[in-house]
């Protein structure tokens, strides 16, 4: 991982483009992996968020974010980054309203929570629930026209096919994972019927809350794209656990959420091949360190 930019390399940069900081008020995030994060003060006293790529590999899907954020502008119940810097070098934009759900602690690798995780409000639950639905609803020849990434159901289970043969030749699966993927893969009743606008990263360092822990704004969108809807509950389930997951999918189906009968297997069986996920960011950024998360190998 890249070390932090300097301050006032950061302060020269963002003078370039017509921003001018406030140096003693960095605060930097290091926790993420595609880019490097700086809370920063401009004179006049308002809070920003500047991103700062760490590879030129990040560059395409950080394109790709900019569309999906110009499309979701005034559709969705809560709020989404509005991007007033897009340049190689630096992103920014006026930070949201609200404070992440969690940190993430990297000494520790752990988060640090900002409500309580053991015992999910209900307010929380029910308008994240209710910021999917309006996600989701997105129709998919409107993101079509915008240019954004677009996969129908039958292209999504061939990509992840071919994942799963890249990510088993390169790096090597456990063999009764293996099986369990490609049974998953090949029966239909788990997969959906359809495919919708998905978050694709909607983990709790990515949600924001206000003081009731209600759900105030989404952020990183870089992964977005139109694909399988039960990619945006695997990480919920992940952190949360199953019982959570219920209460989630009950209120976005009483949201207007679109649901089939083998949903909820469906999200459980993504959750267990994560390690694709995993194994293609290693393989794209060289990043060997997160080998032994993978937890798919038998080597």
């Amino acid at each position: 991982m890249a070390k932090p930019l300097n301050t006032d390399f950061i302060e020269q940069l963002a003078r370039q483009h017509g921003l001018p900081l406030n140096p003693s008020s960095f605060r930097f995030n290091e926790t993420g992996l595609d880019f490097q994060v700086i809370h920063a003060l401009d004179q006049a006293g308002q809070p920003w968020i500047l991103r700062i790529p760490r590879r030129p590999d990040v560059l395409p899907r950080a394109k790709n974010e900019q569309k999906v954020l110009q499309f979701l502008h005034g559709k969705l119940p809560v709020a989404v980054p509005n991007w007033q810097i897009f340049e190689p070098t630096l992103i920014a934009y006026p930070q949201l309203p609200g404070t992440p759900a969690a940190t993430i602690d990297l000494e520790r690798q752990q988060y640090n929570w900002h409500l309580n995780h053991k015992e999910l409000p209900l307010g929380f639950v029910s308008s994240l629930a209710q910021a999917m639905v309006a996600l989701h609803a997105g129709a998919p020849e409107a993101a079509a026209q915008a240019e954004l990434n677009i996969s129908t159901p039958t292209q999504v289970r061939e990509t992840i096919s071919a994942q799963m043969d890249r990510v088993k030749h390169e790096i090597g699966v456990a063999e009764a994972l293996w099986q369990q993927w490609k049974l998953w893969l090949s029966e239909d009743s788990y997969w959906p019927p359809h495919s919708c606008l998905v978050h694709a990263d909607l983990q709790a360092a990515h949600i924001l809350v206000d003081d009731a822990s209600r759900v105030t704004g989404l952020l990183d969108w870089t992964e977005a794209e139109v694909s399988d809807p039960a990619i945006d509950f695997v990480s919920f389930l992940s952190i949360f656990g199953e019982q959570a997951l219920h209460q989630l999918l009950a209120y976005y189906r009483r949201h207007g959420g679109k649901t089939w009968p083998r949903m909820e297997e469906h999200i459980r069986q993504r959750q267990a091949a994560y390690g694709v996920n995993i194994g293609l960011f290693v393989l794209l950024s060289g990043e060997q360190d997160y080998l032994p998360a993978l937890g798919i190998s038998e080597k």
